[in-house]
């Protein structure tokens, strides 16, 4: 059928067209933005899950759905090298650049002080004036170096200055295991404090499975601070919807059997039913997707898996990070005892911590508990079982 009219979107945070299942995080997200603009509080909320589920997606919701109630949205995705002070400035000028101007109020003018002041160990130009006079304003004071000193400052003044405009503030923060302990750590009593002072902010983490513990980790009051969602594989009837209303729109029909093999194969996973899907519905001639057109759609959605999706991960690791993984596929993708891996390599389970630390930070593997890594994509497990041994 005509590529073209394709629904399905296989890709990196890439929207599904019909995105089911995730009802609950959106109307709580609903909830949250309501009563923050009506001077309640709302607990932050945080999305996890293995890669490919859908976490990026429903983040990106959550920023749609406050810049249409006139919020101001500072989105950010957590990496290696980038200080949070610096991510957040940069997520924030955007949404403050469209807001300022000489006309402003008083707690937006204070805002944009702030936040030059908070930037200004990455911008000594002060290119964050935005060309505007800022002398007679008061604010400022996010420099003292300590950042949950400076990231509270900050994140009150630009919620006052949202408040003041009718609107609230939202945090979102994409791969938020990778921020840095300490900063997570200030992101959280910040957070906090918003919550017990009732400021106009609410912020929204999503990343992999471990981040509830990290939290936990960072602050011993995660657990009551936040909202948790464990957000997973899409249940069969779920899964089935996924794949047939999005052809539907387009007027085409799935027979039973071919969705039932679709859903099968992809086990729920989000993003192998995008691809199954989309291969699909390339290769069927129509008018409607036969099981005959799932089975080669669904062949072709596994090759198109193993030379890009599992392959561009397989081929970031080293030759000795590779033998770590291989250690790892004998358990599946349920994770593997670092000791059963290290005994598997005989070795000595400290000599692997280099090894093991290396490929977290590649996002290859998580650490679920203290002692175990998995991987961070399901079906990875049997790629490497696959790849010829060198």
């Amino acid at each position: 059928m005509d590529p073209v009219r394709n629904p399905y979107s296989p890709g990196a945070g890439r929207r599904p067209a019909a995105l089911v299942g995730r009802d609950v995080q959106l109307a709580e997200w609903d909830v949250a933005l309501q009563r923050v603009e009506a001077g309640r509080t709302a607990q932050p909320a945080v999305l996890y899950g293995l890669r490919g589920v859908g976490k990026t997606v429903l983040l990106s919701e959550f920023a749609r759905k406050a810049i249409d109630r006139n919020w101001i949205v500072t989105r950010l995705e957590a990496r290696a090298g980038t200080s949070l002070r610096e991510a957040i400035g940069d997520a924030l000028h955007g949404p403050l650049a469209d807001l300022a101007r000489p006309s402003a109020g008083q707690r937006l003018l204070r805002a944009v002080k702030t936040m030059a002041s908070f930037r200004a160990s990455v911008d000594p130009g002060g290119a964050w004036s935005f060309g505007l006079d800022l002398s007679q304003v008061g604010g400022g004071g996010a420099d003292t170096g300590v950042l949950e000193v400076d990231l509270t400052k900050v994140l009150h003044d630009v919620a006052a200055a949202a408040a003041e405009e009718g609107k609230g503030l939202a945090v979102l923060v994409d791969e938020a295991q990778d921020v840095a302990d300490g900063e997570l750590a200030a992101l959280c009593s910040t957070a906090h404090t918003a919550s017990q002072a009732g400021w106009a902010l609410t912020v929204g983490l999503a990343g992999l499975p471990s981040l509830p513990r990290i939290l936990a980790e960072a602050k011993s009051y995660s657990e009551r601070l936040f909202s948790f969602h464990t957000i997973g594989n899409l249940a069969a009837p779920l899964a089935a919807e996924a794949l047939t209303a999005p052809a539907a729109a387009e007027s085409v029909a799935w027979e039973d059997a071919a969705v039932e093999h679709v859903v099968s194969q992809a086990a729920g996973y989000p993003y192998f039913l995008q691809q199954f899907g989309q291969d699909s519905w390339n290769d069927a001639a129509g008018p409607d997707i036969t099981l005959t057109d799932a089975r080669v759609g669904v062949a072709n959605g596994r090759a198109a898996l193993d030379t890009g999706f599992f392959r561009i991960r397989w081929d970031r690791a080293t030759p000795a990070e590779q033998r770590y993984l291989r250690a790892m596929a004998a358990d599946g993708d349920a994770g593997s005892g670092s000791g059963d891996v290290a005994s598997r390599l005989d070795r000595k389970i400290t000599s692997l911590g280099p090894t093991r630390a290396n490929l977290i930070a590649k996002g290859l593997v998580y650490a679920p508990e203290h002692g175990v890594v998995a991987f961070t994509v399901p079906g990875m497990a049997d790629f490497i079982r696959r790849q010829p041994d060198r």
